[in-house]
């Protein structure tokens, strides 16, 4: 028992047992907790610390306990049984406990949600970690705080069907609705849900950082409501993953030789790198290789090869020369003057395009200067 005793002095446990007032007692509590975490401890040693710390979760003063709560909050030295009876006390002392302690089983985690209220609930949406099964116990039960606490939580672990119940029950909470949309991952149909709930910018956030069919997104776009916030074309620019962007909307043959042509004319050069790549049947690599060729044979031999009309292989090599000799200079509405010289460069180029593709183009350039007009004035 050397370590213990070198660890626990005999005048820290004397302190611990008869201090005089409760802050004494405290402070000996404090620095017995330390030592205990960091001491290596044998069985027999530990036995001992273990019986040490049940006489602090006994003590009367619950600053001696709320000492012993905090210094060890996040050990697994803690007895379960001492846990167990901390997450029991007085808030003061109860929650540390409950938001870290490492001893809690997913059974006592269950418990503390069904009979400790709302402040405990939230504790236990705090935790470092998580299951689905503790998530989905607290979309049950708990309240609206603790929700979007465990939803904003990335290390808490949700099924598709616990963040589906989430959103039905705090239909009309915007804590709970943006702290599922800032999700780093979000399953396709919670996603698809959640986009008809949420205002522009939590939809704006999804669009651009979470999976979404092509079909919807399609759809999104056709709405008069969202024609003015949201355009495909952009959002092609905008996925967070192209190449499965470009898979939903091949695989629903809307992935056409028009959308590649208004893409690459507003810049958005790795999403018609991607959906050349991908109408090719080649790796990404290979078609950057091929588009961006200095010579003329690249980017006509992958267009072939992706099926793309012969009509409009001037148009593409319009526009990928039109990229390469634009830059970004980092000013104010960058991006928008960036693709309105795109376009001119692109309609004053000798080329094929349909004339839907042109007009389209036009009333693309027309928008972007009205806009820089109403924000001159």
């Amino acid at each position: 028992m050397a370590t213990t005793r070198a660890a626990l002095t005999d005048a820290d446990i004397r302190m611990l047992v008869k201090g005089a007032t409760a802050d004494e007692r405290a402070l000996a509590a404090h620095k017995l907790c330390r030592n205990i975490d960091r001491a290596e401890l044998g069985e027999e040693d530990r036995q001992v610390a273990h019986d040490i710390l049940r006489v602090m979760a006994a003590d009367a003063a619950e600053l001696v306990r709320r000492a012993m709560a905090v210094t060890l909050k996040s050990s697994s030295v803690l007895p379960h049984d001492v846990a167990m009876r901390l997450a029991r006390d007085i808030e003061l002392v109860s929650l540390p406990i409950i938001a870290f302690s490492p001893v809690f089983t997913d059974a006592d985690l269950s418990e503390i949600i069904r009979v400790g209220g709302p402040a405990r609930q939230l504790a236990v949406a705090k935790r470092p970690k998580l299951s689905s099964r503790i998530t989905a116990q607290l979309v049950e039960e708990a309240g609206e705080e603790a929700v979007a606490t465990a939803c904003a939580n990335d290390n808490a672990r949700f099924s598709e069907v616990s963040l589906k119940k989430a959103l039905s029950r705090f239909a009309k909470s915007e804590q709970v609705l943006q702290a599922v949309a800032y999700r780093a991952t979000l399953p396709l149909a919670v996603a698809e849900r959640l986009i008809d709930m949420v205002g522009d910018q939590l939809r704006d956030h999804i669009l651009t950082h979470h999976a979404l069919s092509a079909e919807l997104t399609l759809e999104l776009i056709v709405d008069a409501k969202e024609r003015a916030t949201i355009d495909l074309v952009d959002q092609a620019g905008r996925t967070a993953d192209p190449k499965a962007f470009v898979a939903h909307l091949n695989g629903v043959g809307r992935l056409s030789p028009s959308l590649l042509l208004r893409a690459l004319a507003h810049g958005h050069m790795t999403f018609f790198e991607w959906g050349v790549a991908e109408l090719a049947g080649v790796p990404h690599h290979r078609a950057w290789l091929m588009i961006h060729d200095a010579g003329p044979l690249g980017l006509k031999a992958v267009c072939e090869r992706a099926g793309l009309p012969p009509r409009l292989h001037s148009a593409f090599r319009a526009g990928v020369d039109a990229f390469h000799a634009l830059e970004f200079d980092g000013g104010d509405q960058d991006r928008e003057r960036f693709q309105e010289h795109m376009i001119q460069r692109f309609l004053t180029s000798s080329h094929t395009a349909s004339r839907d593709d042109t007009d389209y183009l036009l009333e693309r350039m027309d928008r972007s200067a009205e806009k820089r007009r109403s924000a001159s004035h």
